[in-house]
């Protein structure tokens, strides 16, 4: 079975687990990630700081990427409302 690890980065913070987790597939994998990053995220959120970015990958065996997540908080100087930045108009 494959092995995959981990990668947190926040800010300066970069860090890889050492021990690997075997999943079946890219498929299982997908969901690890995914179930993982879902039980961080909202205590990720809470302490993000405004333009900061946190992202996690999941890594092969040979420590390259295959999957990533970004988390990015950007301060904007004009603040459009999201139905105009999602190309939705608003109908009567």
């Amino acid at each position: 079975m494959p092995v995959y690890f981990f990668c947190i980065r926040n800010g300066r913070y970069s860090g890889a687990s050492d021990c690997g987790t075997e999943l079946a597939d890219r498929d299982a994998a997908w969901a690890e990630m995914t179930k993982v990053c879902g039980d961080l995220v909202g205590s990720i959120s809470r302490n993000l700081k405004q333009n900061a970015e946190w992202q996690m990958e999941l890594l092969d065996e040979s420590k390259k990427p295959v999957f990533r997540i970004r988390l990015i908080a950007e301060t904007l100087d004009v603040q459009e409302p999201c139905s105009t930045q999602t190309g939705l108009r608003a109908t009567r």
